[in-house]
């Protein structure tokens, strides 16, 4: 077993039962359902992976071996999978919390809203915020793009993880309300080919994006420059299925010794979606798959336009990038073209939305983690975007995602 295995003893049903209902009391009182100035289709949110998601989903040769909650000798609940165990149990799961206890990670289930991991309880909380509809990311478990599956040392078993997640997600997290949950899947990082498999048995079902590594060569996958990925990018383009590159998928930028981790991790954000992007437009596969959709999650606009100008002066005054494609596109334009971007407010740089591409930008909540603007973000986007014109915030709250992401909007969306 890993490292934090000593002590583990696992929790009866009827235990994880009782410890889910109960609400600690580091949570505030369920607040007010806000004013609702805008239909919002948030395109950044989390859910937390319930106890009993695996149960019944995987073939009875893999049953016993399906990640599960055990709780250690502190009282923490944590996963254990393949003997390792991941400590982490909501991430960042901080939403609704008392201020003075939001710094603290979730280390149960009754540390968090019931909206991070069930179904019900999370459409609440959208209504309490005036969200319509909302594409979710994994949690620890899984990674923010099924990582930790892919990674298994039995590949049978990590394959049969990753297809039980996805059942999962279609079965208990999107059918109960088919018009407010985006179903992102995620896929085999292990095997190109039967990654490629699974975004089609999604797809076929309805699911609108995965969630990939957005930097794979950080987590000893082959790198995006390798060709190895062909495969699943072919069957994103095929099947219209929206790439998600999630800032952090990768993990985080080495730190400098003695630095504050989660403050100077947290502030990097925008510079590794900013890095991220930029190697995907060089590795020439959105030239090449031209109605390829890649959507960077969480990583802010602020960098956007830089890079558009940083792209169109490279090639203009110093000649790199001028053989880019054979066909002729230039990399600014592939970027213009290929990729959305997404956005809590970002005030100071909002301006900036036309030399990104108004038809671009979408906004996200980012429930339940910490920079989430829930239960406030009609507030947010009024206070930070209400000068903009109701055209165009019909665009940046809702039209934009709707489109990318096929998705129908209420009977008579706001503004």
């Amino acid at each position: 077993m890993g490292t934090e295995s000593g002590g583990l003893a696992e929790l009866g049903n009827e235990a994880i039962r009782m410890t889910i209902i109960t609400r600690s009391e580091s949570l505030l009182p369920d607040p007010d359902p806000r004013p609702v100035h805008y239909t919002v289709i948030s395109v950044d949110d989390h859910l937390v992976e319930p106890p009993d998601m695996f149960e019944g989903r995987l073939p009875g040769r893999f049953a016993e071996l399906a990640p599960r909650i055990v709780e250690n000798a502190q009282g923490h609940q944590v996963w254990l999978f393949d003997d390792n165990v991941y400590t982490q149990v909501g991430m960042n799961a901080v939403a609704g919390r008392r201020p003075e206890t939001i710094k603290v990670e979730p280390t149960r289930f009754e540390d968090m809203r019931p909206g991070c991991w069930d179904i019900d309880a999370r459409i609440a909380d959208m209504d309490i915020n005036g969200v319509w509809a909302s594409l979710n990311f994994p949690s620890m478990i899984t990674g923010f793009c099924g990582k930790v599956f892919s990674g298994a040392r039995d590949p049978e078993l990590g394959l049969a993880v990753t297809r039980a997640w996805n059942d999962w997600l279609y079965e208990a997290w999107w059918q109960p309300y088919p018009e407010r949950i985006i179903p992102c899947g995620i896929t085999f990082l292990a095997d190109a080919e039967k990654g490629a498999e699974e975004i089609r048995r999604n797809a076929a079902r309805g699911f609108r994006s995965v969630t990939l590594p957005e930097r794979p060569h950080q987590i000893d996958l082959p790198s995006i420059f390798s060709g190895y990925w062909e495969p699943i990018i072919a069957a994103c383009e095929e099947t219209d299925t929206v790439i998600s590159l999630h800032v952090g998928s990768s993990g985080m930028p080495p730190m400098p010794p003695d630095s504050p981790i989660v403050g100077l991790g947290a502030t990097l954000f925008g510079q590794m979606s900013l890095s991220a992007c930029a190697e995907w437009v060089w590795s020439g596969l959105p030239a090449r798959f031209e109605n390829l959709k890649i959507a960077m999650s969480e990583g802010g606009i602020g960098w956007v336009a830089m890079l558009l100008d940083r792209l169109d002066n490279i090639v203009i005054r110093s000649g790199y990038g001028r053989d880019y494609d054979p066909s002729g596109i230039l990399p600014a334009e592939v970027l213009a073209r290929n990729f959305w971007f997404c956005t809590i407010d970002d005030p100071s740089t909002i301006d900036t939305r036309h030399r990104i591409g108004i038809d671009h930008v979408m906004v996200e909540v980012d429930y339940p983690h910490g920079d989430s603007t829930w239960p406030d973000t009609q507030e947010v986007i009024r206070q930070c975007w209400g000068h903009l014109p109701t055209e165009e915030l019909r665009k940046l709250t809702h039209q934009n995602a709707a489109a990318l992401y096929r998705w129908p909007l209420p009977p008579n969306p706001v503004p």
